[in-house]
């Protein structure tokens, strides 16, 4: 196996922390856990190329996730585009457009399932990020 890839996760609500924790519990990622958006924000600026991916709540109250994603998105250089992840309740089509027009990669629908969310890491961790990644 190739070393811990880091995921920082923004999220105002303990539980869904907690959650996201319990289904990278394996060994293969190292989960950074931020609970608000100014913090995660601050993290993220300040330790930019140790975070492989970057999954972030739609919805919290003092900097939401869309702010955030546009906010690096905006000081991003071209060749190193951070994989950003929304992750909401907000499953309307229209609603995830304009998600992905704000800079997002992708979407992870609350509430997730292991067979939802492992395979998204895989798609932006896995084959041709890091080849040889084990997932659990």
């Amino acid at each position: 196996m190739v070393g811990k890839r880091t995921i920082l996760l923004v999220d105002d609500n303990f539980m869904n922390r907690r959650l996201v924790g319990a289904m990278l519990n394996g060994g293969h990622y190292l989960l950074i856990e931020k609970e608000n958006g100014r913090d995660g924000l601050a993290y993220l600026l300040a330790n930019r190329e140790a975070i492989d991916l970057v999954l972030l709540d739609v919805g919290m109250p003092d900097l939401d996730g869309t702010d955030i994603c546009r906010a690096v998105r905006g000081i991003e250089d071209s060749g190193s585009r951070l994989p950003i992840i929304a992750y909401t309740a907000h499953a309307m089509a229209g609603e995830q457009q304009s998600l992905l027009d704000a800079g997002f990669d992708d979407i992870l629908v609350k509430p997730i399932t292991r067979e939802d969310f492992l395979p998204l890491l895989e798609r932006h961790l896995g084959e041709g990020k890091n080849p040889g990644q084990e997932f659990p």
